[in-house]
């Protein structure tokens, strides 16, 4: 993987490579007294994983961000590491 991929580029490379469906994204909303709170939820493998924040709605991609780290992580957890690069090559 190259360095400065996004985290949602990094899960898309991880899909194709261990031959599994890509991420497909939810973005939710919270109504938080007078203001709107915005995260994301990634659905791959089977499983929902949340970011761990929300969000000011001007930062939407962050909370796509935030699923996708979580989701990679998982990935990586059950898969293990890819082609021998070592976490640190994602």
């Amino acid at each position: 993987m190259a360095y400065g991929q996004s985290w949602q580029e990094k899960l898309e490379a991880a899909c194709r490579e261990w031959r599994i469906a890509v991420p497909v994204y939810q973005i939710v909303s919270d109504r938080r007294g007078g203001r709107t709170a915005w995260s994301s939820r990634v659905t791959v493998y089977g499983t929902v994983h949340n970011a761990k924040f929300w969000y000011d709605g001007k930062n939407l991609r962050n909370a796509k961000e935030d699923a996708a780290e979580v989701a990679l992580n998982y990935l990586i957890g059950l898969f293990g590491a890819s082609n021998g690069t070592g976490r640190g090559g994602w």
